[in-house]
């Protein structure tokens, strides 16, 4: 039988059959051995041929080639990667400037690993009814100026009040969006907000480190139409405090930061690292201002990316 993995508790899978029953499924025991490095052979989004068993479980037997994949390192000391969703049509990344405060090393470092991967992102701004100030507005339109100006789309919501989440809905039809970003940003209350039938679980900030709780704790996919064969599907993910990145070679960052690639074409050199190299296209507009200084200093964290707790919010 062929299906599609919609969740992932750890050792279990859920499988939604073509013909829309649902299976538990677990992995064949040598389908491991198949050369994966990943903590994950199996992810969310993954279309899969399974086994019914005896017993009413599955076992998943093989994948489908994948159109892409979210990847990150594992959080483990191990140099395995860890597959967050597969064959996504698109990201929603969750922020927000207050309670908690998303750093911009955290968007920049997932934006070019979703660039190596070409998975279109959008940025959502949430949880705006925070921001009472004068000088938090300011912040806002500024983070919105930037990232639009290099080319990502922009929201900003409020989950809370309900304020521009009606605008994400039409962007979500018939395309399955992984959402994600830091714990705390709202990525439940958002989806809530937008699908009340779903009902997911939320939790509170904590006061001491103003920074979320996990609550999420497996990645799951649910459909948003009620159909029996769904072309619209949501990942909720469990919130990520780092991101470091995997399988990127030093002189490919550059490739996954938009306007330092389209700058770095008018390096003195093809091989320029953007760090010390004379007439450098993309310092020089570091000077001008033509790139954030906050970008290039992402850039600059990613060239060395060997300590992923150095990037940990």
């Amino acid at each position: 039988m062929h299906g599609l993995v919609i969740k992932n508790t750890g050792s279990w899978y859920s499988v939604r059959a073509d013909d829309g029953t649902l299976w538990e499924s677990k992995v064949k025991g040598n389908f491991r051995l198949k050369g994966i490095r990943s903590t994950n052979p199996v992810a969310i989004g993954d279309k899969v041929d399974f086994t019914p068993q005896p017993d009413g479980s599955a076992l998943i037997t093989s994948i489908d080639e994948r159109t892409n994949y979210v990847i990150r390192k594992a959080t483990n000391l191990s140099k395995q990667s860890h597959i967050i969703a597969a064959n996504v049509d698109q990201c929603f990344l969750i922020v927000t400037l207050k309670q908690p405060e998303t750093a911009t090393t955290f968007i920049d470092r997932f934006l070019a690993s979703a660039e190596a991967y070409r998975i279109p992102v959008v940025l959502i701004f949430n949880k705006i009814d925070l921001l009472t100030e004068e000088d938090d507005q300011e912040l806002l339109e500024g983070m919105i100026r930037l990232y639009d100006t290099i080319g990502y789309q922009c929201h900003a919501v409020s989950a809370e009040t309900g304020e521009g989440v009606e605008t994400l809905r039409e962007l979500l039809k018939d395309k399955v969006t992984l959402l994600s970003g830091n714990s705390g940003v709202g990525k439940s209350t958002l989806i809530n907000k937008l699908f009340p039938d779903l009902n997911l679980r939320t939790g509170e900030i904590s006061d001491a480190y103003n920074t979320g709780k996990h609550t999420t704790t497996f990645s799951e996919m649910y459909p948003i139409e009620d159909t029996l064969v769904p072309r619209s599907y949501i990942i909720d993910t469990p919130g990520i405090k780092g991101f470091g990145t995997f399988d990127m070679e030093r002189e490919e960052v550059g490739h996954y930061f938009k306007e330092i690639f389209r700058f770095s074409q008018d390096c003195r050199f093809n091989n320029c690292t953007h760090t010390h190299e004379p007439n450098c296209a993309v310092r020089e507009a570091v000077e001008r201002h033509d790139i954030s200084e906050s970008r290039y200093a992402s850039y600059l964290s990613m060239l060395d990316d060997k300590d992923e707790d150095r990037y940990r919010d």
